[in-house]
This record gives C-alpha cells, structure tokens and sequence, in this order.
C-alpha cells in the first residue's frame, strides 16, 4: 500500500466564512473512498484543492512524486464538436503517434458506450457529458482519481453501470456523494468533514453501513463525554461560587482548570447540537379519495412514442417513482400531470380544485447576485407559512441558514444550499398532489434524511423522479416503469423492478453474444492507412537500431556511474521499446484489415 498524499491542517475560508480548518487525513492506494458532510462543509471545494484548481489558505499536502491526479466534476460543460474531437484536444501534449491516440480515443469511448455518431458534444444530455469527463480523465491513467458527484445526471441504470465500471476502471478514487446505496456498494472507507467532531472530520475504513454504526458510537460516547464533564463543571461552580479568601498557588491552579473545563464543556456542547433542515409540506387536507385519474395516455415526441395505454390513479398516500432510462418520458409525464403539456392521447380527470406543486429539476432560477434574504423571503421581512407569518431569520434557521449570512449573495452558496432554498419555496404553497423532479440533487445526507420523513407523512399524493434508491426505497409504495416497452409497467417495490431489469439483460445477452460471433464487416485499407502500413516495417527496423544503440550505451562506465544519466538512458530505452511493442501491434491491425 503506497502513500498518495497526505494532508496536514487544511485551512479553507471565503471571505468571513471559514469552510473547513485543521483537517489532516491521508490517501493510499487502493484506496475508494467516500466524502460526505453537510452542505457547505467544503466537500467540492477540498477536490479543487486536491486536484490543484483551488489554493488552501493553510495548511500542507504532500504527494508521492509523479502521482496524477484525475478529476471530474459535477457540472460538465463541453464546446459544440465531437467527442472524439474532445478527447483528441486532450491529448495535445502527449507523444504519442497520432494513430495511437486516435486508437486510444476510439477505446475508450467504445467503453463509456458512445457510438461514434454523436456530433456535438454541447447537445449530450447531462449524463452523457458525465460519461465523457470520465473518458477525458481515465484515458490518462491517473493513479487517483477525484469524482465530484458521480451520479448527478445519470438515470438509475446509468449508475448501476457505472457500479460495474468504475472499480475496474480506476483502482483508486475519491468521489463524493450523497447516494447512500451508491456509497455502500462502491468504497471501502469514509471520511466525513462534519463541526460535530472535534478536529472536524471523521474517518473510519470499511463499508458505509460501518460508518454509521461507528458514528453512531461515536456521537453516543461524545454525548456520555457531556454529560460526565459538565457533572464535573457543575461541581467546580459551585466552589468556585464559595469565593475562597486564602487564593494559594493550589486554589489558583484550580481555579484555572475549572476554566478550562467550562470552556471544554461549551465547546462539546456545540459540537453535540446537530441540527436538521425543517422540511414539513403544506397539504390542504382534502379528503377526496380519487385525487386525479389517467385514461390510456399515449405521448409521442418528434414521432418516437414515449408511451402508450397508460392507466393510474392517484389518491391520497399514494407515492409513485417513476422509473426508466433518461428519455423515456419520466418528466413529460409529470409536466402532463402538472397541465404543462397534453396528451396526445387519453385523459386526466382531476378533482376539483385540485392543488398540485411542481418541483422542476432545474429548480429556480434565482440570479447569483440577490442575497440568501431575497432569495428565501423575496415579498419582504416575512414568509406566509400555514397561515401564520414567520421572520426571516427564524424561516432561514429552518433551512440551517445562519442568520450571519443572510446579505451572502447566492454565488458564494453551494449546490446543496441552493437546492435548500429551492425547498424552501415549495413548503410555501399547500398541496394535494406533489410532482417532485429529481429533487434530491446536491442535498446532503441529513436534509435527505429529513426530506423522506416529511413525503412519508405527506398526507396528499407523491409522484417522484429520482436516481437516489434509498429514497425510492423508502418512500415509494408503487413503481411506474417507462422506456422498456410501449405500455408502461406496474410494480409494487423497487427489487421486483430491479429484477426485471435483470431479467431483461439476461434475455438480451443471448443475442448479444450471437452477434459478436458473427464474422467482423472487413474493411479496406484507406490511403492514409496503406501508406502507413508500408512505412510501418522501416519505422521498426529503425527502432530496433536505436534500441540497441541505447542498450551498448549501459555499458559504458562514465553514464553508468553516473544516477542521473543512467536513469535518463534507462527512461529513454523504456520509451523505445514501448513504441517498437505499439508499432508490432499496430502493423498486425493493419495487416488483418488488408488481407
């Protein structure tokens, strides 16, 4: 197991707000692990910082020499050509031969799935433009590799495929998440950057599921370490209430320690009130048992079906999760039952006075220069919230917003703290019918927490777009499956839907397989190809010569003597004989498609 990198008190702040201070955890190889913690805790801030884009304001790291480091962020923008053009630019400063980096290109886009026919990669949906970063970074064999939000954008079979991929793909990484299924099945330690511990961070090796269960011991210990000491400082009070006359060098000292203990048993006290984000929806507590009825909805868009015969009800505790790939229609059919669009076919009945709030993915759009007080309370100093008016800064505590900060302007929040205050504005208006789309993105694993106990008691109707299992999991108690076949199917829980996922792969690897025995389309040698493949052999026998010029140099005493000469030759023969190997197999491709 070799050392990564290592980090001693880390220091990170903008402007008055300290993000993290005094963090020190090292990386090994091998090493898979999970950063989590509250949002605005410097989750995606400590791997720009790891990865170089961003300067700590105090603090060390220490690298092994020559460690790469890949990184992947959460959002991926790209400019409007290829994404073989892409990954092409990013090989500019590699040496490379360029058939070897067109080969290496086609490699590894063929294993992220794409086809070769996209032409633009500004117009990829936002998982596909994930899969590309990816490509972007793992082509370079980085020996650790920082992933920020991984599943962000993917669809659920999207994240089970990268489950597969990932591990052998890149053997060691640090990725942050707040997909609690995604965590447990992918890594193999935990570090937490949390105020509730006392050097703020938290790590334990293991699978997630033992993170908890040693969190859980840990906090339990640290509430006994409360309790005991402030017995303790209860005792020191009341001596120190007594006043003594004679103040010896003794009583001084003790007077002191008591000190230190009340200082000791304030900040314990600070670390043991964790908070929770508020969440409570606003139902209008209607009683009427058929909410809203679909009849035989069909929806085509540019003439490719989405669905078709499509049949449900919706009454009051009925929470469906729509399943299916990114696509198949999940979000036009929450816009159809929201009145945004219409069927092409097919009917909606809804009761009347129907109440519905619709979360959009892609949230509100609020400017990044308004303040977090715009933001939450735009009509002024008061929010309207079950009829009864309620501060500012008591709304903004609800959404473990400090009231400290309530002139920060937006662009100094994160993601998660932004999709608080998108939160923040559905609890406003009262509901019979929720239409939540992917709601989940960027929130941390306590607001999530929160978030499912607020939809289970929900009294209204819940129809969920997500890629977070454990919600659909907890919260669902039926599942609509999109995309796999013209008519949608019913399912009662999420396994049997995940099982028929299964089944359908096992019924189409038959196929699949039939199709890769099937005898390879030959094709010609292109000019540029037979040119290359009679310069080919000469290319070889030239290397080979240089090769065994390099090899009789070892010999001489005056470079062999010398360590850094010696180790220059012995970089330049690994390098020779690595292009003499990508030469041979290049020749055999070209000789196989030339006969």
């Amino acid at each position: 197991m070799t050392l990564f990198l290592n980090c001693q008190d880390l220091c990170k702040s903008f402007g008055n707000r300290t993000l993290f201070e005094n963090l020190s955890f090292s990386i090994f190889s091998g090493d898979r692990v999970g950063l989590i913690g509250p949002n605005g805790s410097g989750k995606s801030t400590l791997l720009k910082i790891l990865s170089g884009i961003e300067k700590e304001n105090s603090g060390t790291i220490s690298t092994k020499r020559g460690l790469k480091v890949g990184y992947v962020p959460q959002t991926c923008e790209f400019p409007g050509v290829t994404p073989k053009n892409i990954l092409l630019d990013g090989l500019k400063e590699d040496e490379r031969p360029d058939y070897e980096k067109e080969l290496l290109v086609e490699t590894w886009l063929s294993k992220l799935g794409f086809t070769g026919k996209e032409t633009s990669a500004a117009l990829l949906s936002g998982g596909w433009k994930k899969r590309l970063s990816l490509a972007q970074e793992l082509m370079k064999e980085p020996d650790l590799l920082l992933l920020d939000e991984p599943t962000n954008h993917l669809d659920l079979e999207g994240i089970l495929w990268l489950e597969k991929f990932l591990p052998k793909e890149a053997p060691s990484y640090l990725l942050v998440s707040h997909d609690r299924y995604f965590l447990q099945n992918m890594i193999n330690r935990t570090i937490e950057i949390n105020p509730v511990y006392p050097n703020g961070l938290f790590a334990i090796d293991g699978t997630y599921s033992k993170f908890l269960e040693h969190k859980e011991g840990f906090l339990q210990g640290q509430l006994e370490q409360q309790r005991s000491i402030a017995s303790k400082a209860r005792r020191e009070l009341d001596w120190l209430r007594q006043s003594p006359k004679a103040r010896t060098s003794k009583s001084k000292s003790r007077v002191e320690s008591a000190h230190e203990l009340l200082g000791e048993l304030s900040a314990i006290k600070g670390r043991n009130l964790q908070k929770k984000a508020g969440i409570d929806f606003v139902a209008s507590e209607r009683e009427t048992k058929k909410l809203l009825v679909a009849k035989n909805l069909s929806k085509a868009i540019d003439d490719r079906l989405l669905f078709n015969h499509l049949d449900f009800i919706l009454s009051p505790g009925t929470r469906i999760g729509l399943m299916g790939p990114n696509g198949s229609g999940k979000t036009t059919l929450l816009r159809m039952l929201a009145g945004e669009t219409t069927p092409d076919q097919g009917t909606i009945k809804m009761a009347d006075n129907l109440q519905i709030v619709y979360f959009d993915q892609h949230r509100l759009q609020l400017p990044d220069h308004i303040t977090l007080r715009d933001a939450l309370s735009p009509s002024g100093d008061f929010v309207t919230f079950r009829g009864q008016k309620i501060h500012v800064n008591g709304w903004c505590k609800r959404f473990l917003f400090a009231p400290e900060i309530l002139d920060m302007p937006l662009d100094k929040l994160s993601g998660g703290e932004r999709a608080r205050i998108a939160i923040a504005h559905l609890m406003l208006q009262p509901a019979d019918l929720l239409l939540l789309d992917e709601p989940t993105n960027d929130l941390d694993i306590p607001t999530l927490e929160t978030l499912e106990d607020s939809l289970v008691d929900f009294p209204g109707a819940v129809v969920l777009i997500t890629h977070d299992r454990c919600m659909l999991d907890r919260i669902c108690n039926s599942f609509l499956a999109l995309g796999d076949s013209e008519t949608p199917q019913l399912f009662p829980d999420f396994f049997q839907w995940e099982a028929s996922l299964k089944s359908k792969a096992t019924t189409q690897k038959p196929k699949e397989e039939k199709k890769k025995d099937a005898a390879p389309e030959k094709r010609k040698l292109s000019y540029a190809e037979k040119k290359e493949y009679d310069q080919i052999e000469g290319k070889i026998l030239e290397l080979e010569a240089e090769l065994q010029t390099l090899n009789r140099a070892l010999e001489d005493p005056s470079i062999s003597q010398n360590p850094d000469q010696l180790q220059t030759l012995c970089t330049q023969i690994g390098l020779t004989e690595n292009r003499i190997e990508q030469l041979y197999l290049r020749w055999e491709e070209l000789e196989k498609k030339s006969t």
